[in-house]
């Protein structure tokens, strides 16, 4: 399934396809139907992390036995403030926001009754959303299992996770669906079965010696048997949606990847085919049951009994179970191959990979992500190409700065010029996308870095318990690019000595 030559790729990963050239646009050049948007999570920025009901999340735990203070108890007070920030959406302009309900916070313990407060803030907060003419994207799992489900049974490596997730999905179906219609089940797949059950680096923090620092777990196959579970959970809500809720709700599901543009370090044939085992391996985990009903073959390959194998029945229903992909791109990598490693007797997925891939699961530098959206354009096609040209929503994309930077967040905007002129040229040149959600609308408790590194349009001093919101240069660009269609992305004037309060 991955036959394109690597040559093709390279040249597309680089940006000199002819067809795709990173040209100014301006907003009405999108086709009718695309959504522009910004994205945040409910451990992020929700806080209220002990009241109304809530229990924690294998999030909380990780973020306390991690940063030790602080952690995201607070974060941005969005649980109480959310109208505030909805109206800072709607003078933004955007046309849609994603974000992910709280399993703790709507279902306590993981299955069995609902917590009324929950239930109502959610109800709340998606009916303030619709009446200011802004789609809500919802995400049901993103990096925040209920701990209490992680205590029982071991989260995401028991198969019982799939009934407890199909029962959270169907209780958001029943009291939301009415007016979500766009569901994604599971936030970065890939990263969070690598990084949480191989290397240890996201919660659960589930890893084994020499592949990480772990209390417990198994780097060697639990990665593999998270991986299988979700897709056999993402399935299983796809196919309850579509039997009970698709006729009348209309709404789409779907399944968020992280991704990134795999470049060889160097011309040799060596890192030439470790680059293409890391896009099979990284990116064809997922999509390839999604799209063909099965593992891709040199998975099978080099994981061997390691990666569990899916019956027929299984097959079926994970073939063609999504009706888009959620994509999150931010920069791309350099690949080299690691001799000899698939020939260790112990080998964990990154090793199965034949390259290390610590850089990309480490993003504790602080440094500000460059600028490259030839990267995503390169992935963009190699989907395209590998996978029947699915509909993607860019979920997230954007720019790092540090905690202490000024909102005259320059570097944030040319990042964001970047990637949303090469998004307007993929389409042209065929990539079916639909969306493209800038990561974040605000400052909030990053996953990696905590309070230190910053994404958002508004900025939040979380020092201060006012927590009070700052418009950012950034936000003030995107807002007049939303907003203004003759407007070209690089056309709009901004004075740097405003102060965007």
């Amino acid at each position: 399934m991955w036959g394109i030559s690597f040559s093709l790729f390279a040249l597309m990963s680089f940006g000199l396809v002819g067809a795709i050239v990173c040209k100014n646009v301006i907003r009405a050049d999108f086709p009718a139907g695309f959504v522009f948007g910004a994205g945040s999570s409910a451990y992020q920025t929700e806080g209220a992390a002990n009241q109304d009901g809530r229990t924690p999340s294998i999030w909380d735990t990780f973020a306390h036995a991690r940063y030790i203070k602080p952690s995201a108890d607070i974060a941005c007070d969005g649980y109480h403030r959310y109208k505030e920030d909805i109206q800072l959406m709607v003078e933004t302009g955007l046309d849609a926001y994603r974000f992910s309900i709280s399993w703790s916070r709507l279902i306590p313990n993981g299955r069995g009754p609902i917590n009324p407060k929950g239930l109502q803030y959610y109800n709340n907060f998606i009916n303030e959303l619709v009446s200011h003419g802004i789609q809500p994207h919802v995400t049901l799992h993103h990096f925040d299992l209920p701990q209490v489900l992680e205590d029982q049974y071991g989260g995401w490596v028991s198969r019982k996770i799939v009934k407890d997730f199909m029962k959270y999905a169907d209780v958001c179906f029943r009291e939301f669906g009415d007016r979500v219609k766009h569901w994604t089940t599971i936030n970065e797949a890939n990263v969070f079965a690598m990084g949480g059950y191989g290397s240890g680096q996201v919660p659960p923090q589930r890893c084994s010696h020499p592949f990480g620092d772990c209390s417990k777990g198994n780097s060697t196959t639990e990665p593999y048997i998270a991986a299988h579970i979700m897709l056999l959970a993402h399935a299983s809500v796809y196919r309850l949606y579509e039997k009970n809720y698709k006729d009348k709700q209309r709404g789409f599901i779907g399944l968020n990847l992280l991704s990134f543009s795999f470049v060889p370090l160097t011309d040799s044939s060596d890192d030439e085919i470790a680059t293409e085992r890391a896009n099979v391996l990284f990116i064809g985990w997922f999509l390839n049951p999604l799209v063909f009903g099965d593992y891709p073959v040199l998975m099978k390959k080099n994981a061997g009994s390691r990666l569990p194998a899916f019956t027929v029945q299984e097959s079926e229903s994970i073939r063609s179970s999504f009706d888009f992909l959620g994509l999150n791109y931010y920069f791309e990598m350099n690949v080299t191959k690691i001799p000899n490693v698939l020939q260790l007797e112990e080998r964990d997925v990154a090793a199965d990979m034949g390259i290390q891939l610590e850089n990309v699961l480490n993003f504790t530098s602080r440094s500000e992500y460059p600028i490259a959206p030839w990267g995503l354009t390169g992935v963009l096609e190699y989907i395209k190409q590998h996978y029947n040209n699915p509909l993607i929503y860019i979920h997230e994309n954007g720019q790092r700065t540090q905690r202490n930077s000024t909102l005259e967040d320059w570097p944030r905007i040319e990042y964001l010029q970047a990637y949303i002129r090469c998004v307007i040229d993929n389409i042209r040149n065929g990539s079916n996308l639909k969306g493209y959600f800038a990561w974040s609308f605000m400052d909030s408790f990053e996953l990696f870095d905590g309070y230190e590194a910053r994404f958002g349009f508004y900025y939040i001093n979380f020092d201060d318990p006012e927590l009070k919101r700052r418009r950012k240069l950034s936000a003030h660009w995107y807002s007049h690019f939303l907003k203004r269609e003759n407007i070209t992305l690089d056309g709009i004037v901004l004075s740097p000595s405003r102060d965007y309060i």
